[in-house]
C-alpha cells in the first residue's frame, strides 16, 4: 500500500495562504509558520500529519500528497475545511 506522510498549514482564505507561501519560499521555517498561523490542531506538531494511506483524506488534499515532489510546499489547495499549503515529507511510491 502507498503511504505518504506530510505536514499543512490550514488557514481561510486564498490570500492568507499566498502570504504564508511566500513567507517560506523566503525562508521561514515551515514548522514555525503553521504555529503561527495554521486553524488545524495540528500547528502544535508544526502541521505533521502523521503517516496516512489513500483514502483517509480529503480528494483535493489527497489528490496532492500523493502526486507532488516531496519536500516542495504545494498550494494554495481548497477544500472543504479552507485553504492549505502542503508539503510532502515523505512517499512510498
Amino acid at each position: 500500500m502507498v503511504t505518504a506522510s506530510a505536514r499543512h498549514i490550514l488557514v481561510d482564505s486564498e490570500a492568507q495562504c499566498l502570504a504564508l507561501k511566500s513567507e517560506i519560499e523566503s525562508g521561514n521555517d515551515f514548522a514555525k509558520v503553521a504555529e503561527a498561523h495554521s486553524n488545524c490542531p495540528s500547528k502544535s506538531q508544526g502541521g505533521a500529519l502523521g503517516s496516512f494511506g489513500k483514502g483517509q483524506m480529503v480528494k483535493e488534499f489527497e489528490d496532492v500528497v500523493f502526486t507532488a515532489p516531496v519536500n516542495t510546499v504545494q498550494g494554495p489547495v481548497k477544500t472543504q475545511f479552507g485553504f492549505h499549503l502542503i508539503e510532502v515529507t515523505a512517499r512510498n511510491d
